[in-house]
């Protein structure tokens, strides 16, 4: 088979990405830059590499040409300029839909996020909701994923979190009620994406995407804290100073650490579908449990964070597309 993934050569398209070549599939891996985290995938047999966003439907459906499916993971979690939540989730979305139908391809996967939902004054999750409505929507089969908290190497969690243990030493959970968490390994998403795209499982549904275990965020923390072998002062703070941490930070950091969605999230709990939708079927439940031997197999290399990771110094090895 023949599979197309936008936002390619991001966390979750180029773990896709390596996983259909393994099966013996030809990948397209379109991105709107290259994320230089893993330059290798797109040397990979079988895979053939697209530079394209999406709002050209033309590039695109040239792109999926000869596409049995379409993988769409292409998303961000701030706006930036001419990257608004309206035109990369709404309108890119729905420029891939058409593409992929003008291609002549018969399937699309969508990754949401677990409560993307409608008028909850969050233009990040009301515009993840649009998209699953216009995949829902386009006459395709299609199955669209809400997955919560999903981890790995290369990740924004584990990523994100290791450099904070190495640069600061403090760190401020969000809010002053724990909230739940469901962590879920790229490897057991991956089975799930491969077995929709492949194997033509979870056919017109909307499947919510859980790890095995349910842990608060302020475990989760201490876990990977205990494993990068860091002992920050952990500390409480309201969700109104996040959130203006947050602003700061977007403004400053090519990859944020953290963003307003994200702060969003956190202080909802990353555990129970909004609105409630299915599970997977028993043989593709994740079960990968966030242990030690996990989160240590997911980290990166142990620095600081560096001025290229800031707007004023040179560009990050970070950079580039969801």
């Amino acid at each position: 088979m023949r599979i197309a993934i936008t936002g390619g050569t991001g966390f979750v398209g180029r773990n896709l990405a390596r996983a259909l070549v393994a099966g013996g599939h030809q990948v397209a891996l379109l991105a709107r830059s290259v994320d230089r985290g893993d330059p290798e995938v797109r040397g990979l047999p079988g895979v053939q590499f697209f530079t394209a966003g999406l709002d050209d439907v033309s590039k695109l459906a040239e792109a999926f040409a000869g596409s049995d499916a379409v993988a769409h993971l292409a998303g961000v979690n701030r706006e930036r300029g001419a990257e608004t939540y309206q035109r990369v989730h709404v309108q890119g979305t729905r420029n891939v839909v058409q593409a992929a139908r003008e291609a002549g391809a018969r399937k699309i996967i969508l990754t949401s996020f677990l409560r993307a939902r409608p008028d909850c004054s969050s233009g990040y999750h009301e515009s993840k909701w649009a998209a699953e409505e216009a995949v829902r929507a386009s006459g395709l089969d299609y199955t669209v994923f809400k997955p919560g908290v999903l981890y790995g190497r290369g990740d924004h969690m584990l990523d994100h979190l290791s450099h904070a243990f190495h640069t600061f030493p403090v760190f401020a959970f969000v809010g002053f009620t724990d909230k739940p968490i469901r962590p879920v390994a790229i490897e057991d998403f991956v089975q799930i994406a491969k077995a929709s795209l492949v194997e033509n499982q979870l056919s017109r549904r909307t499947v919510a995407v859980l790890g095995p275990e349910q842990l608060t965020l302020r475990e989760a923390v201490r876990r990977v804290a205990k494993v990068v072998g860091r002992r920050p002062l952990m500390f409480p703070l309201p969700v109104w100073i996040h959130y203006g941490l947050a602003a700061v930070v977007e403004r400053v950091m090519r990859v944020p650490m953290v963003s307003l969605a994200q702060i969003r999230m956190l202080s909802e709990g990353v555990a129970e579908a909004c609105p409630p939708c299915e599970p997977p079927p028993p043989s593709l439940v994740p079960r990968t449990p966030f242990d030690d031997a996990q989160i240590r197999k997911g980290l990166p290399p142990p620095g600081s964070l560096r001025w290229s990771d800031f707007h004023w110094g040179r560009t990050s090895a970070k950079e580039g597309t969801p």
